[in-house]
Protein backbone atom coordinates (compact mmCIF):
# COMPACT_ATOMS: atom_id res chain seq x y z
CA UNK A 1 0.00 0.00 0.00
CA UNK A 2 1.55 3.43 -0.73
CA UNK A 3 1.52 5.73 1.86
CA UNK A 4 -0.56 9.01 1.82
CA UNK A 5 2.79 11.36 2.27
CA UNK A 6 4.31 9.16 -0.67
CA UNK A 7 1.32 10.37 -2.47
CA UNK A 8 1.45 13.83 -1.59
CA UNK A 9 5.28 13.79 -2.76
CA UNK A 10 4.34 12.51 -6.25
CA UNK A 11 1.54 15.00 -7.05
CA UNK A 12 3.69 17.90 -6.03
CA UNK A 13 6.09 17.19 -8.83
CA UNK A 14 3.22 16.13 -11.57
CA UNK A 15 0.54 17.84 -13.86
CA UNK A 16 -1.66 15.40 -14.28
CA UNK A 17 -4.73 13.60 -12.28
CA UNK A 18 -3.68 11.32 -9.65
CA UNK A 19 -5.97 9.50 -7.67
CA UNK A 20 -6.33 6.50 -5.00
CA UNK A 21 -9.24 4.38 -5.37
CA UNK A 22 -12.65 5.88 -4.60
CA UNK A 23 -10.96 9.02 -5.84
CA UNK A 24 -12.46 11.29 -9.03
CA UNK A 25 -11.17 9.96 -12.14
CA UNK A 26 -9.91 6.33 -10.88
CA UNK A 27 -12.38 4.23 -12.19
CA UNK A 28 -11.95 5.97 -16.08
CA UNK A 29 -8.07 5.85 -15.74
CA UNK A 30 -7.86 2.28 -14.92
CA UNK A 31 -10.69 1.11 -16.52
CA UNK A 32 -9.65 -0.90 -20.11
CA UNK A 33 -10.79 -2.28 -23.17
CA UNK A 34 -12.01 -5.69 -22.03
CA UNK A 35 -14.03 -4.83 -18.43
CA UNK A 36 -13.46 -8.52 -17.10
CA UNK A 37 -10.11 -7.29 -16.18
CA UNK A 38 -10.30 -4.97 -13.30
CA UNK A 39 -6.85 -2.71 -12.45
CA UNK A 40 -6.60 -2.44 -8.92
CA UNK A 41 -3.42 -0.55 -8.79
CA UNK A 42 -2.95 1.55 -5.22
CA UNK A 43 -2.83 4.90 -7.16
CA UNK A 44 -2.86 5.84 -10.80
CA UNK A 45 -1.66 8.76 -12.59
CA UNK A 46 -3.00 10.40 -15.81
CA UNK A 47 0.21 11.47 -17.22
CA UNK A 48 -0.10 14.94 -18.78
CA UNK A 49 3.00 14.38 -20.64
CA UNK A 50 6.58 13.00 -20.61
CA UNK A 51 8.03 15.01 -17.43
CA UNK A 52 5.02 13.44 -15.88
CA UNK A 53 5.93 10.34 -16.63
CA UNK A 54 9.85 10.90 -15.99
CA UNK A 55 8.89 12.32 -12.26
CA UNK A 56 6.59 9.66 -11.67
CA UNK A 57 8.70 6.52 -12.34
CA UNK A 58 11.56 8.23 -10.59
CA UNK A 59 9.29 8.52 -7.41
CA UNK A 60 8.13 4.60 -8.19
CA UNK A 61 12.02 3.58 -8.46
CA UNK A 62 12.96 5.54 -4.97
CA UNK A 63 11.14 3.21 -3.08
CA UNK A 64 10.61 0.39 -4.88
CA UNK A 65 7.04 0.98 -5.91
CA UNK A 66 6.24 -1.48 -9.18
CA UNK A 67 4.81 0.58 -12.07
CA UNK A 68 1.95 -0.43 -14.82
CA UNK A 69 1.40 1.01 -18.04
CA UNK A 70 -1.73 1.82 -19.95
CA UNK A 71 -2.90 3.74 -22.70
CA UNK A 72 -6.00 2.42 -24.51
CA UNK A 73 -6.21 -0.91 -22.41
CA UNK A 74 -6.37 -3.20 -25.14
CA UNK A 75 -3.08 -5.09 -23.66
CA UNK A 76 -3.94 -5.54 -20.33
CA UNK A 77 -3.27 -9.30 -20.13
CA UNK A 78 -3.57 -9.45 -15.92
CA UNK A 79 -5.28 -7.08 -13.44
CA UNK A 80 -2.55 -5.16 -10.80
CA UNK A 81 -3.04 -5.43 -7.66
CA UNK A 82 -0.40 -2.99 -6.35
CA UNK A 83 1.51 0.05 -7.30
CA UNK A 84 1.39 2.41 -9.29
CA UNK A 85 -0.30 2.51 -12.98
CA UNK A 86 0.83 5.66 -15.31
CA UNK A 87 -2.10 5.95 -17.91
CA UNK A 88 -0.59 7.62 -21.15
CA UNK A 89 -3.86 8.03 -22.96
CA UNK A 90 -3.49 11.57 -23.18
CA UNK A 91 -0.14 11.72 -24.70
CA UNK A 92 -1.74 12.67 -27.87
CA UNK A 93 0.47 14.30 -30.14
CA UNK A 94 0.45 13.11 -33.79
CA UNK A 95 2.84 14.19 -36.75
CA UNK A 96 2.84 13.09 -40.56
CA UNK A 97 5.49 13.21 -42.39
CA UNK A 98 4.75 13.02 -46.00
CA UNK A 99 8.11 13.62 -47.41
CA UNK A 100 9.61 11.01 -45.33
CA UNK A 101 6.85 8.70 -45.16
CA UNK A 102 6.69 8.43 -41.37
CA UNK A 103 4.24 9.44 -38.93
CA UNK A 104 4.92 9.99 -35.12
CA UNK A 105 2.95 9.45 -32.32
CA UNK A 106 2.48 9.85 -28.68
CA UNK A 107 1.74 7.13 -26.31
CA UNK A 108 -2.12 7.59 -26.35
CA UNK A 109 -2.58 7.87 -30.25
CA UNK A 110 -5.12 5.43 -32.01
CA UNK A 111 -4.89 3.77 -35.23
CA UNK A 112 -7.85 5.16 -36.10
CA UNK A 113 -6.03 8.75 -35.72
CA UNK A 114 -3.35 7.79 -37.69
CA UNK A 115 -5.54 6.65 -40.73
CA UNK A 116 -7.39 9.65 -40.50
CA UNK A 117 -4.28 11.69 -41.20
CA UNK A 118 -2.76 9.32 -43.90
CA UNK A 119 -5.16 7.27 -46.03
CA UNK A 120 -6.17 11.15 -47.33
CA UNK A 121 -2.34 11.37 -48.31
CA UNK A 122 -2.21 8.10 -50.10
CA UNK A 123 -0.39 6.24 -47.00
CA UNK A 124 -1.15 3.78 -44.63
CA UNK A 125 0.91 1.93 -41.94
CA UNK A 126 0.49 -1.20 -39.83
CA UNK A 127 -2.24 -1.29 -38.61
CA UNK A 128 -4.52 -4.68 -37.18
CA UNK A 129 -7.64 -4.77 -37.87
CA UNK A 130 -9.64 -2.51 -34.72
CA UNK A 131 -8.93 1.30 -35.51
CA UNK A 132 -9.33 1.19 -31.63
CA UNK A 133 -6.23 -0.09 -30.94
CA UNK A 134 -3.07 2.64 -29.08
CA UNK A 135 0.20 2.43 -31.57
CA UNK A 136 2.12 2.49 -29.34
CA UNK A 137 1.32 -0.84 -27.45
CA UNK A 138 0.86 -2.43 -30.78
CA UNK A 139 3.95 -2.10 -32.01
CA UNK A 140 5.50 -2.73 -28.60
CA UNK A 141 4.20 -6.41 -29.08
CA UNK A 142 4.72 -6.99 -32.53
CA UNK A 143 1.72 -6.42 -34.10
CA UNK A 144 0.32 -8.60 -36.92
CA UNK A 145 -1.31 -6.48 -38.78
CA UNK A 146 -4.51 -6.82 -40.98
CA UNK A 147 -2.02 -6.53 -44.46
CA UNK A 148 0.81 -8.68 -42.75
CA UNK A 149 1.72 -10.47 -45.68
CA UNK A 150 1.83 -7.13 -47.69
CA UNK A 151 3.90 -5.32 -45.05
CA UNK A 152 5.56 -7.51 -42.52
CA UNK A 153 5.25 -6.85 -38.34
CA UNK A 154 4.39 -3.49 -37.11
CA UNK A 155 7.56 -3.98 -35.30
CA UNK A 156 9.38 -4.30 -38.59
CA UNK A 157 8.47 -0.38 -39.50
CA UNK A 158 9.33 1.47 -36.16
CA UNK A 159 12.21 3.90 -36.75
CA UNK A 160 12.55 5.43 -33.48
CA UNK A 161 11.12 5.90 -30.14
CA UNK A 162 11.29 7.89 -26.97
CA UNK A 163 11.01 5.50 -24.00
CA UNK A 164 11.45 6.75 -20.12
CA UNK A 165 13.56 3.91 -18.41
CA UNK A 166 13.53 2.50 -15.03
CA UNK A 167 15.59 5.38 -13.56
CA UNK A 168 13.22 7.96 -15.04
CA UNK A 169 15.84 9.22 -18.07
CA UNK A 170 14.21 9.79 -21.18
CA UNK A 171 15.84 8.07 -24.08
CA UNK A 172 15.84 8.50 -27.89
CA UNK A 173 16.34 5.40 -29.76
CA UNK A 174 16.58 4.60 -33.27
CA UNK A 175 16.93 2.04 -35.34
CA UNK A 176 20.36 1.54 -36.19
CA UNK A 177 22.10 3.25 -33.52
CA UNK A 178 24.20 1.21 -31.47
CA UNK A 179 24.08 3.12 -28.28
CA UNK A 180 21.05 1.03 -26.56
CA UNK A 181 20.27 -1.26 -29.46
CA UNK A 182 19.76 -3.98 -26.98
CA UNK A 183 17.16 -1.94 -25.82
CA UNK A 184 15.50 -0.77 -29.05
CA UNK A 185 15.05 -4.35 -30.39
CA UNK A 186 13.03 -5.29 -26.76
CA UNK A 187 10.89 -2.95 -27.00
CA UNK A 188 9.72 -4.06 -30.37
CA UNK A 189 8.22 -7.10 -29.57
CA UNK A 190 9.13 -7.17 -25.88
CA UNK A 191 5.94 -5.52 -24.08
CA UNK A 192 6.71 -2.92 -21.74
CA UNK A 193 8.55 -4.32 -19.34
CA UNK A 194 11.65 -2.05 -19.88
CA UNK A 195 10.40 1.17 -19.63
CA UNK A 196 7.03 3.83 -20.57
CA UNK A 197 7.50 4.83 -24.61
CA UNK A 198 6.35 8.04 -24.74
CA UNK A 199 5.99 8.51 -28.65
CA UNK A 200 7.01 6.07 -31.29
CA UNK A 201 7.92 7.05 -35.55
CA UNK A 202 6.95 4.52 -37.70
CA UNK A 203 7.51 4.40 -41.45
CA UNK A 204 4.80 4.36 -44.02
CA UNK A 205 3.44 2.47 -46.77
CA UNK A 206 2.07 4.21 -49.91
CA UNK A 207 -1.03 2.51 -52.30
CA UNK A 208 -2.95 3.41 -54.33
CA UNK A 209 -6.03 0.77 -54.93
CA UNK A 210 -7.18 -1.36 -52.32
CA UNK A 211 -9.87 -4.53 -52.41
CA UNK A 212 -11.02 -5.38 -49.43
CA UNK A 213 -13.96 -7.52 -47.72
CA UNK A 214 -15.75 -10.40 -46.50
CA UNK A 215 -17.56 -13.10 -47.53
CA UNK A 216 -20.12 -14.80 -44.88
CA UNK A 217 -21.52 -18.86 -45.37
CA UNK A 218 -24.05 -20.43 -43.31
CA UNK A 219 -22.76 -22.56 -40.62
CA UNK A 220 -23.55 -25.89 -42.07
CA UNK A 221 -20.89 -25.01 -44.83
CA UNK A 222 -18.27 -24.77 -42.23
CA UNK A 223 -16.31 -27.98 -43.19
CA UNK A 224 -16.86 -27.47 -47.11
CA UNK A 225 -15.34 -24.03 -46.44
CA UNK A 226 -12.54 -25.07 -44.29
CA UNK A 227 -11.43 -27.68 -47.10
CA UNK A 228 -11.87 -24.62 -49.57
CA UNK A 229 -9.86 -22.63 -47.19
CA UNK A 230 -7.10 -25.10 -47.01
CA UNK A 231 -6.68 -25.41 -50.81
CA UNK A 232 -6.70 -22.22 -52.01
CA UNK A 233 -4.72 -20.23 -49.23
CA UNK A 234 -1.38 -22.14 -50.68
CA UNK A 235 -2.13 -20.43 -54.24
CA UNK A 236 -2.65 -16.62 -52.81
CA UNK A 237 -0.11 -14.70 -53.71
CA UNK A 238 2.47 -13.53 -50.68
CA UNK A 239 1.57 -10.05 -50.40
CA UNK A 240 -2.38 -11.26 -49.74
CA UNK A 241 -4.42 -11.46 -46.50
CA UNK A 242 -6.44 -13.87 -45.42
CA UNK A 243 -8.29 -15.14 -42.46
CA UNK A 244 -11.59 -17.47 -42.13
CA UNK A 245 -13.41 -17.38 -38.45
CA UNK A 246 -15.84 -19.29 -37.44
CA UNK A 247 -18.54 -17.23 -35.29
CA UNK A 248 -20.75 -18.44 -32.72
CA UNK A 249 -22.63 -15.05 -31.90
CA UNK A 250 -24.44 -14.49 -28.96
CA UNK A 251 -28.01 -12.63 -28.81
CA UNK A 252 -26.13 -9.36 -27.69
CA UNK A 253 -26.82 -5.76 -28.06
CA UNK A 254 -23.30 -4.82 -29.60
CA UNK A 255 -23.73 -7.38 -32.58
CA UNK A 256 -25.60 -6.19 -36.14
CA UNK A 257 -29.17 -7.37 -35.69
CA UNK A 258 -28.96 -9.61 -38.15
CA UNK A 259 -26.04 -11.93 -36.90
CA UNK A 260 -27.04 -12.11 -33.20
CA UNK A 261 -27.52 -15.46 -32.19
CA UNK A 262 -26.50 -16.81 -35.55
CA UNK A 263 -23.06 -18.90 -36.50
CA UNK A 264 -21.81 -18.15 -39.74
CA UNK A 265 -18.12 -18.75 -41.35
CA UNK A 266 -16.45 -15.62 -42.09
CA UNK A 267 -13.71 -15.01 -44.64
CA UNK A 268 -11.86 -11.91 -44.36
CA UNK A 269 -9.62 -10.84 -47.97
CA UNK A 270 -7.97 -7.91 -48.12
CA UNK A 271 -4.94 -6.73 -51.18
CA UNK A 272 -3.93 -3.75 -52.21
CA UNK A 273 -4.31 -4.08 -55.85
CA UNK A 274 -7.92 -3.50 -58.32
CA UNK A 275 -11.26 -4.71 -58.75
CA UNK A 276 -9.92 -7.64 -61.67
CA UNK A 277 -7.07 -8.61 -59.45
CA UNK A 278 -8.62 -9.18 -56.44
CA UNK A 279 -12.33 -10.71 -58.14
CA UNK A 280 -9.90 -12.92 -59.49
CA UNK A 281 -7.89 -13.69 -56.38
CA UNK A 282 -11.37 -14.80 -54.74
CA UNK A 283 -13.21 -16.37 -56.78
CA UNK A 284 -12.40 -19.84 -56.24
CA UNK A 285 -14.06 -18.82 -52.29
CA UNK A 286 -16.81 -17.35 -53.95
CA UNK A 287 -17.99 -20.88 -55.89
CA UNK A 288 -18.01 -22.49 -52.20
CA UNK A 289 -21.10 -23.46 -50.83
CA UNK A 290 -24.08 -20.91 -51.09
CA UNK A 291 -22.69 -17.40 -49.46
CA UNK A 292 -25.50 -15.21 -47.67
CA UNK A 293 -23.37 -11.74 -47.83
CA UNK A 294 -20.17 -10.95 -49.60
CA UNK A 295 -18.95 -7.30 -49.29
CA UNK A 296 -15.93 -7.80 -51.10
CA UNK A 297 -14.46 -5.25 -53.29
CA UNK A 298 -12.85 -1.87 -53.93
CA UNK A 299 -13.40 -0.07 -50.69
CA UNK A 300 -12.10 3.10 -49.09
CA UNK A 301 -9.21 2.36 -47.19
CA UNK A 302 -10.36 4.77 -44.73
CA UNK A 303 -13.40 1.86 -43.65
CA UNK A 304 -10.48 -0.89 -43.43
CA UNK A 305 -11.89 -1.67 -39.87
CA UNK A 306 -14.61 -3.04 -41.09
CA UNK A 307 -13.24 -6.05 -42.73
CA UNK A 308 -12.99 -8.13 -39.72
CA UNK A 309 -16.17 -6.61 -38.07
CA UNK A 310 -14.21 -6.11 -34.52
CA UNK A 311 -16.48 -4.42 -31.66
CA UNK A 312 -15.49 -0.48 -31.35
CA UNK A 313 -17.27 -0.87 -27.54
CA UNK A 314 -15.44 -2.54 -24.50
CA UNK A 315 -16.50 -6.63 -24.55
CA UNK A 316 -15.88 -8.68 -21.11
CA UNK A 317 -13.98 -11.28 -22.90
CA UNK A 318 -11.79 -13.81 -22.69
CA UNK A 319 -9.10 -14.67 -25.23
CA UNK A 320 -6.47 -16.97 -26.55
CA UNK A 321 -4.04 -17.16 -29.42
CA UNK A 322 -1.58 -19.48 -30.32
CA UNK A 323 0.93 -20.14 -33.65
CA UNK A 324 0.55 -23.11 -35.67
CA UNK A 325 3.08 -24.39 -37.55
CA UNK A 326 0.85 -26.31 -40.18
CA UNK A 327 -3.07 -26.77 -40.82
CA UNK A 328 -2.66 -30.77 -41.79
CA UNK A 329 -5.87 -33.32 -41.99
CA UNK A 330 -5.97 -34.31 -38.12
CA UNK A 331 -5.92 -30.74 -36.79
CA UNK A 332 -8.32 -29.16 -39.55
CA UNK A 333 -10.79 -31.95 -38.01
CA UNK A 334 -9.80 -31.62 -34.46
CA UNK A 335 -10.91 -27.72 -34.99
CA UNK A 336 -14.07 -28.10 -36.88
CA UNK A 337 -14.72 -30.96 -33.77
CA UNK A 338 -14.61 -28.09 -31.28
CA UNK A 339 -15.49 -25.07 -33.32
CA UNK A 340 -17.55 -26.06 -36.43
CA UNK A 341 -21.03 -26.52 -37.57
CA UNK A 342 -23.18 -28.24 -34.33
CA UNK A 343 -20.37 -27.70 -31.98
CA UNK A 344 -22.70 -25.39 -30.21
CA UNK A 345 -19.05 -23.97 -28.92
CA UNK A 346 -19.34 -21.00 -26.29
CA UNK A 347 -16.45 -19.55 -27.41
CA UNK A 348 -17.76 -16.12 -30.08
CA UNK A 349 -14.79 -16.57 -32.99
CA UNK A 350 -12.38 -18.93 -33.32
CA UNK A 351 -10.30 -17.48 -36.66
CA UNK A 352 -7.05 -18.85 -38.78
CA UNK A 353 -5.42 -15.88 -40.06
CA UNK A 354 -3.00 -16.58 -42.53
CA UNK A 355 0.77 -15.72 -41.79
CA UNK A 356 3.60 -15.90 -44.21
CA UNK A 357 4.57 -13.44 -46.94
CA UNK A 358 6.22 -10.36 -45.54
CA UNK A 359 5.91 -12.04 -41.61
CA UNK A 360 8.16 -14.64 -42.46
CA UNK A 361 11.23 -12.15 -43.05
CA UNK A 362 13.88 -11.34 -41.10
CA UNK A 363 13.41 -7.64 -39.68
CA UNK A 364 15.76 -4.93 -41.35
CA UNK A 365 17.09 -4.66 -37.16
CA UNK A 366 17.26 -7.32 -34.20
CA UNK A 367 13.77 -7.33 -32.38
CA UNK A 368 12.10 -9.27 -30.35
CA UNK A 369 9.37 -11.33 -32.19
CA UNK A 370 9.15 -14.85 -32.60
CA UNK A 371 7.30 -17.33 -34.68
CA UNK A 372 8.18 -15.76 -38.03
CA UNK A 373 8.00 -19.39 -39.37
CA UNK A 374 4.65 -20.43 -38.72
CA UNK A 375 1.97 -21.05 -40.90
CA UNK A 376 -1.50 -19.94 -39.41
CA UNK A 377 -2.15 -18.37 -36.14
CA UNK A 378 -5.02 -19.16 -34.14
CA UNK A 379 -7.05 -16.84 -32.27
CA UNK A 380 -10.39 -17.80 -30.12
CA UNK A 381 -12.64 -15.30 -27.88
CA UNK A 382 -15.60 -16.03 -25.89
CA UNK A 383 -17.76 -14.04 -23.11
CA UNK A 384 -16.27 -13.80 -19.87
CA UNK A 385 -19.39 -12.63 -17.79
CA UNK A 386 -21.42 -15.29 -15.71
CA UNK A 387 -23.01 -17.41 -16.99
CA UNK A 388 -20.91 -17.72 -19.52
CA UNK A 389 -17.24 -17.17 -18.41
CA UNK A 390 -16.71 -21.19 -17.16
CA UNK A 391 -18.04 -22.47 -19.87
CA UNK A 392 -15.79 -19.98 -22.44
CA UNK A 393 -12.74 -20.86 -20.26
CA UNK A 394 -13.37 -24.72 -20.29
CA UNK A 395 -13.44 -24.48 -23.97
CA UNK A 396 -10.61 -22.77 -24.77
CA UNK A 397 -8.49 -25.43 -22.44
CA UNK A 398 -10.67 -27.74 -24.90
CA UNK A 399 -8.84 -26.49 -28.15
CA UNK A 400 -5.83 -25.82 -26.33
CA UNK A 401 -5.32 -30.01 -26.06
CA UNK A 402 -6.63 -30.61 -29.72
CA UNK A 403 -3.97 -28.13 -31.16
CA UNK A 404 -1.38 -29.12 -28.55
CA UNK A 405 1.07 -30.91 -31.14
CA UNK A 406 0.95 -28.56 -33.63
CA UNK A 407 1.72 -25.27 -31.65
CA UNK A 408 5.06 -22.81 -33.61
CA UNK A 409 4.78 -20.17 -30.31
CA UNK A 410 2.64 -17.32 -29.78
CA UNK A 411 2.63 -13.76 -30.62
CA UNK A 412 2.35 -11.56 -27.54
CA UNK A 413 -0.47 -9.44 -28.40
CA UNK A 414 -2.54 -12.23 -28.81
CA UNK A 415 -1.67 -14.85 -26.38
CA UNK A 416 -4.25 -14.02 -24.48
CA UNK A 417 -3.83 -13.45 -20.69
CA UNK A 418 -0.75 -13.58 -19.08
CA UNK A 419 0.55 -16.96 -17.97
CA UNK A 420 1.90 -17.54 -14.56
CA UNK A 421 1.01 -20.77 -13.46
CA UNK A 422 4.16 -23.57 -12.64
CA UNK A 423 5.56 -24.18 -15.86
CA UNK A 424 4.10 -22.23 -18.21
CA UNK A 425 5.69 -20.75 -21.54
CA UNK A 426 6.98 -17.61 -22.48
CA UNK A 427 5.42 -15.68 -24.80
CA UNK A 428 8.76 -15.73 -26.71
CA UNK A 429 11.32 -18.66 -28.24
CA UNK A 430 14.07 -19.56 -25.72
CA UNK A 431 16.96 -17.15 -27.84
CA UNK A 432 14.57 -14.16 -27.57
CA UNK A 433 13.58 -14.70 -23.88
CA UNK A 434 17.08 -15.10 -23.37
CA UNK A 435 17.68 -11.60 -24.71
CA UNK A 436 15.12 -10.11 -23.23
CA UNK A 437 16.48 -11.34 -19.77
CA UNK A 438 19.31 -10.12 -20.61
CA UNK A 439 18.02 -6.49 -20.82
CA UNK A 440 15.50 -6.56 -18.18
CA UNK A 441 18.17 -7.29 -16.07
CA UNK A 442 20.70 -4.55 -17.64
CA UNK A 443 18.00 -1.94 -17.66
CA UNK A 444 15.44 -2.39 -14.75
CA UNK A 445 17.32 -5.06 -12.10
CA UNK A 446 14.62 -3.77 -9.61
CA UNK A 447 12.08 -5.17 -11.33
CA UNK A 448 9.97 -2.28 -11.33
CA UNK A 449 7.75 -2.95 -14.45
CA UNK A 450 6.28 -6.52 -13.71
CA UNK A 451 2.95 -6.61 -14.92
CA UNK A 452 1.07 -8.27 -17.88
CA UNK A 453 3.46 -10.25 -19.93
CA UNK A 454 6.61 -10.00 -17.80
CA UNK A 455 9.80 -10.54 -18.58
CA UNK A 456 11.00 -11.83 -15.26
CA UNK A 457 14.85 -10.88 -14.07
CA UNK A 458 17.64 -14.18 -15.19
CA UNK A 459 17.63 -16.45 -12.08
CA UNK A 460 21.53 -15.96 -10.69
Amino acid sequence: MIQDADLETLRRVVHGPLNSPGGPGFAVDTAGFNPSVVQRPDAVLGAAGVEDVQNAVRWAAERGIPVGIQATGHGAAAAMDEGLLINTSRLQDLAVDPDAGTVTVGAGVRWRAVLEETVLLGLTGPHGSSGTVGVTGYASGGGLPLMGRALGFASDHVQAMDVVTPDGSLRHLEAGNAEDAGLFAALRGGKGNFGVITSMTLGLTPFREFYGGGIMYPEDAGTEVLAAFRAWTPQLPTDVSASLAFLHLPDVPFLPEELRGTSPVHLRFAVFGSREEGDTLLEPMRHVSAPFMDTAGPMDYGAVGSIHMDPDEPVPSLDRGTLLAELPDELAAGLLGQVGPGSHTPLMMTELRLMGGSLALDPPFEDAVSGREAGFNLYSVGLNVPPAADATAAALDRLDVVVGPYVAGALVNLRGPARTEAGAQPAWDAEVFARLQATKAAYDPQNLFRFGHAVPLPVS
